[in-house]
C-alpha cells in the first residue's frame, strides 16, 4: 500500500512539472459594471466630498455620487481639482511567492498614483484610457497588504488636459476599469506580436526573459483541433518567425474566423509558461488612388462612431454592453466601428473580433493633443494592448486637429501588421477624411479628387436629423465612386447621463449629447431602420407588383465575401382585413450571385397572390441574422377601399341652406360646410362633435376656393367650387352620401416652383387624440429624405410627445409624417373618425413634433405645416447639426413642381373619404 501511494505520488508530481503554468489573475475590483467590489474611498470637491466612505470599484465617482458632473468644455472643470483617495485590503496565494507579480489598471481617469504598504509602485501615470501596469513582486508581504491609489480628475500634465479633458464629451473621474493582480513564473513570455496574413503566413514577434531556451507554437482551429504542425524554435530574449499555414479559414466581418494560438515557453523538455492569443488571418492593403482591401477585396465601410459608455455608469462599461453594442451595429448592417475618441475596453475589441467588426482604433486626443513625451508612452501602452486584434484594422492619431505629428512613426514602427494610420478630418496619408461636408461639396471634390474618400465622420445624428436622413443619398454617391472606401456616421448612442445630483434626470448637456442612432438605453429610433436597410448588403431594385409581375427581383450582392447563395429567404403574403391578418408563406430559392454581381430572385408565389394586400421577403445572413424584410404592396388604395365604404344605404339624406353654411344629415352624421370658403365648420355623430374642422388649408397654395354650387347627383350631394383659370384655380368638392360618408377632393396648384411641402391642413385639437390606427408604412415617422426603413402594415399608436433625444426616450414618436396611407383612424378621448384615400403617395401629418430644446441649430427643427392635421402631396425633408436639409443631396431639397400657367396645366390632386359614424 506504501508503494502504490509513492508510486501515485510520483505520477502526480511528474505530471504538475511537466505542464506550463499559466499567467493567473486576481481581480482585485469587480470586472465591469455588472460585478463590482467596494474600496473605502474619499474625494475633495463636489458631492460627498471630504469624508471617507466607499465606492464600487470600477466605476466613475460621479455616477456614483461624488464630485461633480463636468461636459468637455465645462471651464470650471478645470479649476475644481477633485482628487479621489482609494484604499483596499487584499492578500496574494502563499504560491506565488516565487513569482513575478504585476498590479495591472485598465484605466484610471486621470492622474493615478499607486503605493502598496505605503510604499510607491512606480512613477505616476498620466492619461485615462490606457493599460499599465507596476511590478510589485518587492513591495508585498505575507498576509494582508494594504492598496493606496490616488486620482486625481486633472491631469498636472497639461496636455493629457488638451487631449483628454477639453473634449465633446462627458468628463468623468475614478478608476473606472478592472484593477487585478498577475502572477507570472520567473521564465515568462513578457509579449506577442502576431500578424497572421490572408496567403497563410504567420509572422510572430516574441519577447521572453532568461531561463527559457526554446519556444513552442501551436494553433487551433474553433473546435479545438490543431491546425497545422506545432512549430518549436530555439529561444533568446527575442525572437522573430515566420511560417505558412496551408489554406486557413480567413477573418472578415462577414466571417469572423478565429484560431487560438498556444505559445509555450520550455527548458529542456519542462514547460515553463504558457499563453493564448486569438489569432486572425486576415491581410489590409492600401492601394494608392485606389482604396482599401481586405483579404484582396476594396471594401466600403459602413461605420459608425462609438463612445465607450453607459448611463448609469458614465465610461464603465462591461462585456454584456459591448456584445449587445456590437450586435446592434450589425443588425443595422454596420460593418466597421470607429473608437471615439480614445481605445476601448479590451472586451470590445474581444466582442468585435468574435462578431465580426471592422475597427479603427484612436489615440486620444480631440482638438488638443499630448505633448510628444507622453504620446510616446500612452501610444505604446494602446499598442501592446490592442495590436494582436484582428479587427483593427486602421489606427488613428487624435481626432480633429489633435494630431502630435511626432508620434506618426511610431505606429508603423510598432505595428508589426503596419496597418494605415488616419488623422481623422484632414488629408493624410493618401485619405481624405474631412468631416461633415456638404453633399455637393462631396460630389464636386470627391469626384475629380485623387484620394480614398472615407469621411470619419458625416451626417452628424442630433435629434433626428442626419443619420437615415440623408444617408440614402450620400450612400448612392460613395457606392459608384470607385475611390470612396464608405464612411463613418456620428454617432453610435446617445451621450445621456444618469444625474445623481438632480434626481437621476438623464443629461445630455443640452444638444451636446443627443446624437445617437440609438438611445441612451439602447432605444431604436427611426434612422436605425432607414440605416438598416440603406446598408443591406443585399440591394432591390425598384419593383412595383403589377399586371406581368412574374415574381421576379432584380438584386445586388453588396457583400465583399458572402455569395448571394449562403443566405437564406422566405416570402409572406399578408391580407388585411376587419377583424385579423391573414398570412401565407414559404422559401425561396436563393441564387447564385457573387459579390458585388447583380441577378435575379425568382419568388414562386401561389396562383391567388393578388387576392393578398402586401408581400414582404425577408433575408437572413449565412449565421441567420435577419438582414432586412423588403415590403411591396399588391393592391393599391383604390383597390381596398372598395364600393362598400361609399355604398348607398336606404337613410335618406337631408339637406339645408342658410345664409353662411350648407347643413347635411345623413345616417345619424351632422356636417357644416361654409358656403363661401367650402370649408369643413362641424362634425357630430351619435356620440357628439367630433373636433375636426377648418379644412382643406392649402400649403403651400392658397384657398381661392369660390363660388360653390350644390346639386343633388341621385341620392348623393355634392358641393363644388367654381374653377377660374386666374381667380379660382384651385377648386373643391364635397360628396355626401346617404351613407354618411363624405368624401373631399381638392385640385390644386403650388404656390411656387419650389416648395418645401405641399398638401392641407385641418383643426383637431392635440388635448383630444388618444392614439392612432392606420393602414401604411410603418411604424415610424419619415422625413423627405429618410422615406426607407418601414413596412406596408396596420400600425396602432398610442399618443406621445416624444422630442427624439430627450427623455423619456419613447420610440417610435408619434408625431410627424407617415408615408403611403390607405386609411388611419383617429382614437379620441371621447369620438373617433377614419379617413380613407384612394390614390398612391399620400403622406399623414399628424401634429407638429416639440421643438428640441437647447438649440442654435434650426436644421434638425423643420419647419411644419400649420394646422394640427395634414394630408399632403410632398413633405419636408430634415438637416443635420452643420447642414441644411438641402445640403444633404437631392432628397433633402425642395420639391418641384410644374408651373401651371403653361399648357397642359398640371394640377395635385388629394382625395379623401371621411367617415365619421365612430363605428369601429
Amino acid at each position: 500500500m506504501r508503494l502504490r501511494f509513492l508510486l501515485a505520488l510520483c505520477l502526480i508530481s511528474m505530471f504538475c512539472l511537466s505542464k506550463a503554468q499559466q499567467t493567473e489573475k486576481i481581480y482585485l475590483s469587480g470586472t465591469g459594471n455588472d460585478q463590482t467590489v467596494n474600496w473605502d474611498f474619499f474625494v475633495t470637491g463636489g458631492m460627498n466630498a471630504n469624508k471617507w466612505s466607499t465606492i464600487p470599484v470600477p466605476s466613475n465617482w460621479e455616477l456614483q455620487g461624488f464630485g461633480k458632473y463636468n461636459y468637455g468644455f465645462d471651464k470650471d472643470s478645470l479649476r475644481g481639482k477633485e482628487i479621489g483617495f482609494y484604499k483596499h485590503k487584499f492578500t496574494v496565494p502563499s504560491d506565488w511567492k516565487s513569482k513575478k507579480i504585476n498590479i495591472v489598471f485598465e484605466g484610471s481617469m486621470t492622474d493615478t498614483e499607486v503605493k502598496i504598504n505605503g510604499k510607491l509602485a512606480g512613477s505616476i501615470h498620466e492619461g485615462s484610457f490606457y493599460v499599465f501596469k507596476y511590478d510589485i513582486s518587492k513591495l508585498l508581504k505575507s498576509g494582508e497588504n494594504l492598496l493606496e491609489v490616488k486620482v486625481a480628475k486633472h491631469s498636472a500634465n497639461q496636455s493629457v488636459n488638451e487631449a483628454e479633458r477639453k473634449a465633446d464629451y462627458w468628463i468623468f473621474g475614478g478608476i473606472y476599469r478592472p484593477v487585478y493582480l498577475e502572477a507570472l513564473p520567473k521564465a515568462h513570455i513578457e509579449r506577442v506580436q502576431i500578424n497572421a496574413q490572408a496567403d497563410g503566413l504567420l509572422e510572430v514577434n516574441l519577447l521572453a526573459t532568461n531561463g527559457a531556451d526554446k519556444v513552442g507554437i501551436q494553433l487551433y482551429d474553433a473546435n479545438g483541433n490543431a491546425f497545422g504542425e506545432k512549430i518549436e524554435t530555439a529561444i533568446k530574449k527575442q525572437i522573430r518567425l515566420q511560417r505558412e499555414f496551408v489554406n486557413p479559414k480567413l477573418w472578415s466581418t462577414e466571417f469572423p474566423n478565429l484560431y487560438t494560438a498556444k505559445f509555450t515557453l520550455y527548458k529542456g523538455d519542462q514547460p515553463l509558461h504558457e499563453i493564448s492569443k486569438k489569432v486572425g488571418f486576415r491581410t489590409v492593403e492600401v492601394k494608392e488612388r485606389d482604396g482599401v482591401y481586405i483579404n484582396g477585396v476594396k471594401m466600403k465601410f459602413k461605420g459608425v462612431n462609438r463612445h465607450s459608455f453607459y448611463p448609469k455608469s458614465g465610461r464603465t462599461t462591461s462585456k454584456a454592453i459591448s456584445i449587445a453594442d456590437v450586435k446592434l451595429m450589425k443588425e443595422m448592417n454596420m460593418n466597421a466601428v470607429r473608437m471615439a475618441h480614445y481605445p476601448p475596453d479590451g472586451h470590445f475589441l474581444d466582442v468585435c473580433d468574435s462578431l465580426g467588426l471592422f475597427v479603427m482604433d484612436e489615440l486620444a486626443g480631440w482638438h488638443g493633443n499630448y505633448n510628444t513625451k507622453t504620446g510616446t508612452k500612452l501610444l505604446a501602452e494602446m499598442m501592446e494592448n490592442d495590436e494582436n486584434h484582428p479587427s483593427i484594422v486602421f489606427w488613428a492619431n487624435g481626432n480633429e486637429g489633435g494630431h502630435n505629428r511626432e508620434l506618426d512613426h511610431l505606429f508603423a514602427e510598432q505595428d508589426i501588421q503596419k496597418r494605415p494610420l488616419i488623422h481623422p478630418w484632414e488629408v493624410f496619408g493618401g485619405f481624405e477624411t474631412t468631416h461633415y461636408r456638404d453633399y455637393n461639396y462631396g460630389i464636386g471634390n470627391y469626384d475629380h479628387g485623387h484620394n480614398i474618400l472615407m469621411p470619419t465622420e458625416f451626417l452628424h445624428g442630433m435629434w433626428d436629423g442626419g443619420h437615415g436622413a440623408g444617408l440614402e443619398d450620400y450612400w448612392k454617391a460613395m457606392w459608384s465612386n470607385p475611390l470612396s472606401a464608405g464612411g463613418f456616421l456620428w454617432d453610435f448612442a446617445d451621450q445621456g447621463v444618469v444625474r445623481t445630483d438632480k434626481n437621476g434626470m438623464i443629461d445630455t448637456q443640452g444638444n451636446l449629447g443627443p446624437d445617437g442612432i440609438v438611445g441612451p438605453y439602447h432605444e431604436k429610433e427611426g434612422s436605425f431602420y432607414t440605416i438598416k436597410e440603406v446598408w443591406s448588403p443585399i440591394f432591390f431594385e425598384h419593383r412595383e407588383i403589377a399586371n406581368g409581375f412574374d415574381g421576379s427581383f432584380s438584386i445586388e450582392n453588396r457583400y465583399a465575401f458572402t455569395n448571394i447563395n449562403q443566405c437564406t429567404f422566405t416570402w409572406t403574403l399578408a391580407s388585411f382585413n376587419s377583424t385579423d391578418r391573414v398570412e401565407t408563406s414559404g422559401k425561396i430559392t436563393a441564387p447564385n450571385i457573387k459579390p458585388f454581381e447583380k441577378g435575379v430572385l425568382k419568388v414562386d408565389l401561389p396562383e391567388n397572390f393578388k387576392t393578398y394586400d402586401v408581400l414582404n421577403i425577408m433575408a437572413k445572413s449565412p449565421n441567420g441574422e435577419t438582414i432586412f424584410t423588403w415590403s411591396f404592396s399588391i393592391k393599391r388604395p383604390n383597390e381596398v377601399i372598395g364600393n362598400e365604404l361609399v355604398k348607398n344605404l336606404k337613410s335618406k339624406l337631408d339637406f339645408k341652406n342658410n345664409t353662411s353654411n350648407y347643413l347635411i344629415s345623413a345616417n345619424g352624421i351632422e356636417v357644416a360646410i361654409d358656403k363661401t370658403t367650402g370649408l369643413l365648420q362641424k362634425v357630430k355623430n351619435a356620440k357628439g362633435v367630433i373636433p375636426f374642422s377648418n379644412g382643406p388649408i392649402l400649403q403651400e397654395g392658397v384657398n381661392n376656393f369660390k363660388n360653390f354650387t350644390h346639386k343633388m347627383d341621385g341620392d348623393t350631394l355634392i358641393i363644388s367650387s367654381t374653377f377660374d383659370r386666374k381667380e379660382n384655380f384651385n377648386t373643391l368638392q364635397w360628396k355626401i352620401y346617404p351613407s354618411g360618408i363624405v368624401k373631399m377632393q381638392v385640385n390644386y396648384f403650388p404656390a411656387a416652383y419650389f416648395t418645401t411641402f405641399v398638401g392641407m391642413n385641418f383643426s383637431y385639437p392635440e388635448t383630444e387624440i388618444k392614439g392612432i390606427e392606420y393602414r401604411g408604412k410603418g411604424p415610424n415617422r419619415v422625413w423627405k429624405n429618410r422615406m426607407k426603413g418601414n413596412e406596408y402594415g396596420i400600425w396602432k399608436k398610442d399618443f406621445n410627445s416624444t422630442a427624439t433625444g430627450e427623455a423619456p426616450y419613447i420610440y417610435p414618436e408619434f408625431k410627424g409624417y407617415y408615408s403611403n396611407l390607405y386609411w388611419c383612424e383617429f382614437i379620441g378621448k371621447n369620438n373617433n373618425f377614419k379617413v380613407y384615400t384612394d390614390q398612391e403617395d399620400v403622406f399623414l401629418r399628424l401634429f407638429t413634433p416639440k421643438k428640441s430644446k437647447d438649440t442654435t441649430w434650426d436644421n434638425m427643427n423643420p419647419t411644419f405645416p400649420d394646422g394640427d392635421i395634414s394630408f399632403m402631396n410632398g413633405i419636408s425633408a430634415i438637416g443635420t447639426k452643420t447642414q441644411k436639409p438641402e445640403t444633404t443631396g437631392p432628397m433633402g431639397m425642395k420639391h418641384v413642381f410644374y408651373d401651371f400657367e403653361k399648357e397642359p396645366a398640371r394640377a395635385l390632386t388629394m382625395s379623401l373619404y371621411f367617415d365619421f359614424s365612430g363605428e369601429k
